[in-house]
């Protein structure tokens, strides 16, 4: 072989490795997404927004907009009282539960096991650092999830109206 020719695919294979090696790296890390939303970093299928306020300020602003909005607030369970209760530790989380059943039974309809994921549920967080965040699952990923194939527009109406809620409730 020519060494001009072996020059150039060692070069070409230093390119495709350094683009593997960067491909790799970047498979960890959470994809940012419009609006400051993203992935969140170890769970699969779930999104999550930072909030410019205290876990309790941001729970309440979620509950104010969801009321806004004609959606039905369930409940906020208040996951860091239900630890003390055990006598176990853990930093202020808030799981807020709220859906729109016309909208909600839709899924039901299509698979009884996406129940499972209904109502809606949001979780305000703080993390160790006192950075404060909103996480939801992906719409999209529940509907591949439960193989649901025949509601696309419902579930894009679903993730446009859940990272509304997300961004009322951060700002």
């Amino acid at each position: 072989m020519p060494r001009s020719t072996s020059r150039v695919l060692t070069r070409v294979l230093r390119v495709l490795i350094a683009a593997i090696l960067s491909l790799l790296t970047s498979l960890g890390q959470p994809a940012v997404a419009r609006d400051g939303v993203a992935a969140a970093p170890k769970a699969a299928g779930v999104l999550r927004l930072r909030s410019a306020h205290s876990v309790q300020v941001t729970v309440e602003r979620l509950k104010t907009a969801v009321q806004s909005k004609g959606i039905r607030f369930f409940d906020a369970i208040d996951q860091q009282a239900l630890g003390k209760s055990a006598e176990l530790k853990i930093s202020p989380s808030t799981l807020v539960l709220f859906g729109n059943p016309p909208l909600g039974v839709q899924f039901l309809q299509s698979n009884r096991y996406a129940a499972l994921d209904w109502p809606v549920r949001m979780l305000v967080t703080e993390e160790a650092d006192g950075s404060v965040w909103l996480a939801w699952t992906d719409f999209s990923w529940l509907a591949k999830r439960y193989a649901i194939k025949d509601k696309d527009a419902a579930f894009k109406m679903a993730s446009a109206v859940a990272a509304s809620l997300a961004t009322e409730a951060a700002k």
